[in-house]
């Protein structure tokens, strides 16, 4: 398969990109800074990005920013940061990439766990990620020609976790989380959340 990563600079991108490397799939690493580059932040250049690329079995983002800070504290600069890069970055990536998806094809876009679980100072990445999880129900329903489009909802990744001065040992590492957007590309799942084995809702 032909898979655009995008966010293959990134924790989980990375592991992503060189998970289905191995698997045997033509992976198209794709950033701000690759070649061809592309910015979610910046809905001119996502059409031009698979214009370059082409046709694709998969596009798969594991990119895009939300402000993580205490609701008093939050400013209009990192809500519509929040907006702006993670929401609308995916949802620009699923409707332009749309044209360049073959038939059986699969978008997969990334929300996170907090939206089941929320913790303080997440109130953006909950919502976001809320959002993202209602966008694709609704547009699984317009895919036509066996396309698809699947959520995946990871918890902390351990090496992110320690970065910002957690415990990262309740958390599974970049490595297993990439699984996940595995089995989402893999399987014939539509219009659902998929979660890293071991870290659904419930099991955290």
């Amino acid at each position: 398969m032909k898979i655009v990563v995008l966010g293959a600079t990134g924790t989980i991108g990375k592991a992503v990109a060189q998970l289905f490397r191995e698997k045997g799939h033509e992976v198209i690493a794709a950033s701000r800074s690759s070649t061809p580059a592309v910015d979610i932040a910046n809905p001119a250049s996502i059409p031009a990005f698979f214009e370059q690329v082409g046709e694709v079995d998969a596009i798969v983002s594991a990119a895009g920013s939300a402000a993580f800070v205490a609701l008093p504290d939050l400013t209009e600069e990192q809500i519509q940061l929040s907006l702006t890069s993670k929401l609308m970055g995916q949802i620009n990536m699923v409707r332009h990439g749309l044209p360049k998806l073959r038939p059986k094809g699969v978008a997969v876009i990334t929300g996170g766990f907090l939206a089941y679980a929320p913790a303080p100072k997440t109130s953006m990445i909950a919502m976001v990620n809320a959002g993202l999880e209602g966008f694709t129900k609704a547009a699984a329903l317009d895919l036509t020609d066996g396309r698809r489009v699947v959520i995946v909802h990871p918890p902390w990744v351990a090496e992110t976790a320690e970065q910002l001065g957690m415990d990262p040992t309740p958390w599974p590492n970049a490595a297993k989380t990439a699984e996940a957007y595995l089995a989402a590309v893999e399987s014939s799942q539509n219009g659902v959340p998929v979660f890293v084995e071991g870290y659904a809702p419930g099991d955290i």
